[in-house]
Order: C-alpha cells, then sequence, then structure tokens
C-alpha cells in the first residue's frame, strides 16, 4: 500500500474539523490514559455504559464500568472512543484502519509523539526527512492503532 500524505492544517481554513473515533475491546480506558500521558491535557467527557441506565438501556454488569464515550482535545481537535459492548462482537485490532495524522508544532514535538506512540507498538517507517520535505513516520502502537506523526519546518501557519 502506498500513502501519499499532504498536511492540511485545518485551523487556518473556515471549515468544520473531522475528529478521529476509535473502537476498543475492553481497554479504551487505558488507552486513552496512555494517549493523555503523552499529548496531556484533560477529558472532556467520559460516560460509561452504566451510565446509559437511566435513558432505558441496559447492559452487562462486566460491561457497566466500560466506556460509552471518551473525548480527549489533542490541539483543535478531539480523539474519542468507546468500548465496543460484546452484543456488537470484537473489533479485529489487526485490521486495516484507517490512520491518525498528527502534524507537530516542530522536530521536537513530532520526536517526543513518535517515540511515546510507538513505545509498546510497532513503528512501520521511522520518523525520518521524507521524499516531500517534511519529518514523517509511521506507526501502529500497543492497541493497534495507527498513527502519522509529521513535521513540515516550511510550515509557516500557526498550528494551535
Amino acid at each position: 500500500m502506498i500513502v501519499i500524505w499532504l498536511p492540511i492544517h485545518f485551523n487556518t481554513l473556515n471549515m468544520a474539523f473531522i475528529n478521529p473515533h476509535i473502537n476498543f475491546n475492553g481497554n479504551a480506558e487505558v488507552a486513552f490514559n496512555f494517549y493523555k500521558a503523552i499529548f496531556g491535557g484533560e477529558f472532556v467527557k467520559v460516560v460509561r455504559f452504566k451510565d446509559m441506565v437511566a435513558m432505558g438501556h441496559t447492559f452487562d454488569a462486566a460491561e457497566a464500568n466500560k466506556i460509552m464515550h471518551i473525548a480527549l482535545p489533542i490541539g483543535g481537535n478531539i480523539l474519542m472512543g468507546n468500548d465496543v459492548p460484546a452484543i456488537l462482537g470484537v473489533v479485529d485490532e489487526k485490521e486495516n484502519r484507517s490512520k491518525i495524522a498528527v502534524s507537530a508544532k516542530d522536530l521536537v514535538e513530532a520526536e517526543s509523539i513518535f517515540k511515546g506512540l510507538s513505545e509498546g507498538g510497532e513503528v512501520e517507517m521511522p520518523l525520518a526527512a521524507s521524499p516531500w520535505g517534511s519529518y514523517f513516520g509511521m506507526l501502529r502502537d500497543q492497541f493497534g492503532i495507527e498513527w502519522m506523526v509529521d513535521y513540515d519546518p516550511n510550515y509557516r501557519a500557526e498550528i494551535n
């Protein structure tokens, strides 16, 4: 598979944001605490399946404390996720998922993010100078999520 990725910085345009959402097999909270440790910030929303009972939904007791919805702001976007209830089956964690692209503000940040996300995971392409002039790398983190990390030294617009 050939991946061509061109950085588009939506905070400089008057457009809607695209926020990635990831399904997990019962380890969403662990994964999101891992991401929070790397990117910083605080969760803006954490809803557990047991919180949905008041709305008339019922869930197995084993799933009551699992995550129905979690949201972590990263830059101008929000990374969202949930645990998939058993009734919906199991997520194939090695499937060919879409990658989450991170545009770093500088090379130090790109290296830090890449190193943190790759801990316990698998580097697909080391962070290095790319043919298109940026520093670019790809990896699959310890939870099976695929990431692309990019820093373009020629891009001058402010990244929030």
